[in-house]
């Protein structure tokens, strides 16, 4: 089951290498950039913290986030990790059962999709995600191709979720993050609702 397999390598310290692979901060540079293109951002959704690796970097340019995760041990590791800032809230949850009133200008689901299941479950994540989303508001998504996610045992990756995200979304950016390593290698892309006139 997924969920056992995101607690079990939560067990390690730092165990995708978040804070000491050149790799990872430059895909986490790269979906900062993504996410702050147009400056500070009024209300924020992260899905996935891990340890706070991202939340770390986010969080100072959002009036509000809310940042949630399957793994109980994720959230607590990254709320240790900022020190409990007021402007966060922490909410355990699977991405295809969160549910709010609020609509998020923001949203980052990155690494995460791949985990949920079957592509079926996938895209129910991925509605539930454009549904959160305000008009005219920002989805950046970012996850290892479609190859390497099936090597790993996952049903998908990151060209199928980008496929789905475009049924709905307005695809504006996506550019490649490489490393040395095989599993190196991911897609980001920045989406925008289009349900506005911006």
């Amino acid at each position: 089951m997924n969920h056992e397999l995101l607690s079990r390598e939560l067990a390690a310290d730092d165990p995708w290498r978040l804070d000491g692979n050149p790799f990872e901060r430059e895909r986490h540079t790269q979906m900062l950039r993504l996410s702050l293109h147009q400056g500070s951002i009024t209300n924020a959704l992260e899905v996935g913290c891990a340890a706070g690796a991202f939340t770390e970097r986010l969080a100072p340019s959002c009036q509000r986030l809310t940042v949630i995760d399957v793994v109980p041990r994720a959230i607590a590791l990254a709320r240790r990790r900022m020190k409990e800032p007021p402007h966060i809230s922490w909410i355990v949850s699977d991405v295809q059962l969160f549910s709010t009133d609020e609509l998020f200008d923001l949203i980052v689901v990155a690494e995460v999709l791949y985990y949920v299941g079957d592509i079926a479950e996938m895209r129910a994540a991925v509605r539930n995600l454009v549904r959160l989303l305000a008009p005219g508001g920002h989805l950046v998504f970012g996850s290892a191709r479609d190859a390497n996610c099936r090597r790993w045992g996952h049903a998908a990756g990151a060209e199928t979720v980008i496929a789905m995200l475009n049924e709905t979304l307005i695809e504006v950016e996506r550019l490649e993050c490489r490393g040395e390593a095989i599993n190196e290698d991911c897609l980001l892309a920045r989406f925008r609702n289009p349900v506005s006139g911006s």
